[in-house]
């Protein structure tokens, strides 16, 4: 059985940009993670998914070393994250985190404009190739003509948006986005996840934590299922989706079909309700 919810995790490249190595993580006296071992391959979308409660967020905040374990290493680029400057792991990996919040009215470009502090310093200060990176971050994701709005005048799409645009004018190469389509409809969720595949086909990195298994599947190109603070499977969506993994993962009664849309499997939930004879 473990064998089969494994399945593909030999597309895993070898040289990974992220990888977790035994960890282990909690808040206070209560271990939400215990031995993890995930590998996050270069150059691809790595979507989270599990449920409630399962450790998705606390994995992602540990790969991104706003939480710190209490057993085991992160490595970026080779090194332990734990052993890097602030500074210098900001300037590799942005961070947009779940449900930011900005300060009562700043601009959109004063929001991105942040995204250019890992890069000063009293020696360094802001310059005019600073303002060419925010000019293109805002571009790239399509909030150029939103600059000199107030962040909190702003739609919940445009808002993520402006945020990524931020996590882009940090310079890295390496993004994580814990749940970014959260409290969007589906329509501005899809908007959002096409600008990360954006972002992906131009280079990038992507780790994200979702909660809709059929956006996960369509946009991923490497699952990490979660249960119980441990990793169940990991690997390209056709290899790790199948009725048998949802349900022991999710206790979620379902067929998975092809998607007539795209390469990936789709997911069809089943309800008490909806129980066909030959369901």
């Amino acid at each position: 059985m473990a064998a089969q919810f494994t399945a593909g995790t030999a597309d895993v490249k070898d040289v990974a940009r992220l990888a977790a190595r035994g960890v282990t993580v909690g808040y206070g006296d209560r271990t939400v993670i215990d031995g993890l071992d995930v590998t996050i391959p270069p150059g691809v979308i790595t979507t989270i998914i599990g449920p409630n409660g399962c450790g998705k967020s606390t994995l992602l905040r540990t790969l991104s070393r706003l939480l710190r374990p209490t057993g085991g290493t992160v490595v970026l680029d080779g090194e332990d994250i734990g052993r890097l400057r602030t500074r210098d792991v900001a300037k590799k990996l942005g961070l947009l985190p779940q449900a930011p919040v900005a300060p009562d009215g700043l601009t959109v470009a004063d929001l991105v404009a942040r995204g250019r502090h890992p890069h000063q310093s009293w020696l360094r200060q802001w310059s005019s190739d600073d303002a060419d990176v925010v000019r293109r971050a805002l571009a790239m994701t399509g909030v150029a003509d939103l600059a000199e709005r107030p962040v909190d005048s702003l739609s919940g799409g445009q808002r993520q948006r402006v945020w990524i645009s931020m996590t882009l004018a940090q310079g890295t190469d390496l993004l994580l986005l814990d749940e970014p389509t959260t409290y969007l409809d589906l329509a501005h969720a899809i908007d959002v996840l096409d600008l990360v595949d954006d972002l992906h086909e131009s280079g990038r990195t992507v780790v994200m934590v979702l909660h809709d298994l059929n956006l996960a599947t369509r946009y991923s190109d490497h699952l990490v299922v979660m249960r119980a603070g441990a990793v169940l499977a990991q690997g390209h969506p056709r290899d790790v989706i199948t009725a048998e993994l949802l349900h022991e993962a999710f206790g979620l009664r379902a067929r998975v079909v092809e998607d007539p849309v795209g390469d990936r499997p789709l997911i069809v939930p089943i309800g008490r309700a909806h129980v066909r004879p030959d369901a």
